[in-house]
């Protein structure tokens, strides 16, 4: 099977969309400093097994249209985008699997539009409410110094755009070694490079620190969270522990040899862990 490309309009904007297979459809959602091809093998995995993958760059990522003002990158409005999206494409419901800033956005679109997901699967990624309380704890303030500095002006755009920034963003955060090539190092950078893209992948973080609370985000659909123990960016005591509060159909998994980039840190089991959980409700 062969990946397919097209542009799809969502109502403020156009977005980039990866797709491959037939059947129930499965929606991906990728982080920062990502873009839809961070997962090709996940998406591949779950094509071969009957479900229909689909990959957007995010809002102002890769190939999709970027957004003019910081404030446009609100998550209310990005899940309005991705609910757009859904209903571009004619699908009544999609299930949804999301890994950081795309985890976020997975909640927070099973928040808002939850008559739009079925299941929901989120990597190391964390509920947005509780990662405004861990920002209180001294623990989650020390892993999040990046989000602090990303709020200065043009300095953050020329750093991502950095070899060794990026470098360290991908094979400095994995734990197995040869998660990342050098090659996926320099396609990433490349399509970090395209003209706007860093600022609008900086616009999230920018664009958190100005919102007012949104909450509360109770999320119905039953879900999967799967979470790499050695993530150097997010503390697991402080985002899982009181997760249940938020996320009553959860379900958690804890991977002790793995960190951020869980699904390329193992990439075959995180396939297997969806794969099994998607098919219960292809069943039912």
């Amino acid at each position: 099977m062969s990946i397919t490309h097209r542009l799809v309009h969502v109502g403020r904007l156009e977005l980039h969309v990866a797709e491959v297979g037939s059947g129930p459809a499965v929606l991906f959602l990728h982080g920062f400093p990502a873009f839809w091809a961070d997962f090709r093998v996940q998406m591949e995995a779950v094509a071969a097994r009957g479900f229909r993958a689909i990959a957007p760059d995010l809002p102002g990522y890769g190939q999709s249209q970027q957004l003019p003002e910081v404030r446009d990158y609100d998550v209310e409005l990005l899940a309005a985008d991705l609910a757009g999206l859904i209903s571009a494409l004619s699908l009544s419901k999609v299930h949804v699997v999301g890994h950081d800033w795309g985890g976020i956005l997975a909640f927070c679109l099973a928040s808002r539009h939850p008559e739009l997901v079925e299941r929901l699967v989120v990597i190391n990624a964390p509920h947005p409410t509780l990662f405004v309380q861990a920002l209180r704890h001294f623990d989650q303030l020390r892993r999040s110094w990046y989000v602090f500095m990303f709020q200065l002006p043009w300095l953050p755009e020329w750093l991502v755009c950095r070899h060794l920034a990026m470098a360290l963003a991908m094979r400095g955060m994995a734990v197995r070694s040869g998660a990342f090539s050098r090659a996926d190092v320099a396609t990433y950078l490349s399509a970090m490079r395209t003209p706007g893209v860093a600022r609008g992948a900086l616009g999230y973080y920018r664009a958190a620190f100005r919102a007012r609370s949104a909450g509360p985000w109770l999320v119905p659909s039953r879900t999967l969270v799967l979470w790499g123990e050695q993530d150097h960016a997010l503390s697991a005591e402080l985002l899982l522990r009181d997760l249940a509060l938020h996320v009553p159909e959860v379900r958690i998994e804890r991977f002790p040899d793995a960190g951020h980039w869980l699904h390329h840190d193992l990439p075959d089991v995180v396939s297997r862990e969806l794969i099994e959980f998607l098919s219960v409700s292809a069943k039912s």
